[in-house]
């Protein structure tokens, strides 16, 4: 049975209490929706949810940090992992109309990770959209190598450094760029141009209109100390706040973490290659050894499905283990 674990109570001190509210941890996968605010969770038994099913509608999965080209200790192989990941994706009882990638595509804006990647993503044989990490952009620091390969979106229209929208299944879809001119500590940032696109963009569609916004960094902060968020994140959130439903998708930590707030429902996904320690657990971020047989129950991917006229999006996330 799926395990939710806590954060020790010794390690945890009042300033840390307050930045952690709101959150919820998940062990081995959960499935969760919101309804009225409320997030609702059931764990995974074996890749199955506990909760009564969601029928289909619009299904698409999410992939994050797969950082091809890692072969540290923490994981040896990070690019086996991602095609553990892409076999689970194409294994699932619902085909996804596509998959997101939520950047660290790779480890280090290396052509030859890169394509690599690209080879085992191709598997999943279907379409693939992706935001750019901080570790694919490495090149010049305004991600070259990443644009040339990925910074078209659909139908070419993606500007600035990678950033886009497009429409899918009765869902708005809007990705960001935030690994780009990073602030202080390494929190994201958006910059005003970007800022400007996205009301532009949202201006048009109807309030009642779902909205799925992914980028790498958590726009919300979680941990700024660590960089665990985006500097003119709030800024982003509130051009969303008059829209009924909102989710947002991210990577960067490597660990599913849960937050709603009014309308939106904020998470984030496991890594397909190594986890990292919660935030303040450590001295600093960074590739977390685990025993070998424990490093699948650390990795996995999202599944996200919405059914129009019955309520919030659900996601699940689920584990190579």
């Amino acid at each position: 049975m799926a395990h939710q674990p806590s954060l020790p109570a010794d390690e945890i001190d009042t300033g840390r209490r307050h930045a952690l509210r709101c959150m919820a941890w998940a062990g081995t996968g959960l499935v969760w929706s919101v309804a009225g605010g409320v997030p609702l969770t059931a764990g995974l038994i074996g890749g199955g949810a506990q909760a009564a099913p969601v029928h289909p509608g619009l299904t698409f999965a999410q992939i994050s940090d797969s950082h091809v080209g890692f072969d540290k200790p923490a994981n040896p192989d990070a690019l086996a992992t991602l095609r553990e990941a892409v076999s689970g994706v194409r294994s699932l009882p619902t085909k996804p109309a596509f998959v997101i990638h939520t950047g660290d595509i790779s480890h280090l804006s290396r052509d030859e990770q890169f394509d690599a990647a690209d080879q085992a993503l191709k598997e999943l044989g279907v379409p693939v959209f992706f935001v750019p990490g901080e570790h694919d952009v490495l090149d010049d620091g305004m991600g070259a190598a990443y644009l040339a390969r990925y910074g078209k979106g659909p139908n070419g229209k993606a500007l600035g450094a990678g950033w886009y929208s497009f429409d899918h299944g009765g869902v708005h879809f809007v990705a960001l760029v935030n690994v780009v001119n990073l602030k202080g500590g390494g929190l994201g940032n958006l910059g005003e141009d970007q800022l400007a696109w996205l009301a532009d963009d949202l201006r048009a569609l109807s309030a009642s209109t779902p909205v799925v916004v992914f980028a790498h960094i958590p726009l919300w902060t979680v941990y700024p100390e660590w960089g665990w968020g985006t500097d003119d994140g709030a800024r982003a959130l509130s051009l969303l706040a008059r829209f009924g439903s909102v989710t947002v998708l991210n990577g960067h930590i490597h660990q599913i973490l849960q937050k709603v707030e009014g309308n939106v429902a904020f998470h984030t996904a496991r890594s397909t290659a190594f986890p990292q320690p919660s935030p303040g657990s450590a001295p600093s971020p960074g590739p977390m050894k685990l025993p070998a047989d424990k490093l699948r129950g650390a990795l996995g991917v999202t599944t996200v499905t919405y059914r129009a006229k019955a309520g919030p999006l659900a996601v699940v996330d689920a584990t190579l283990g």
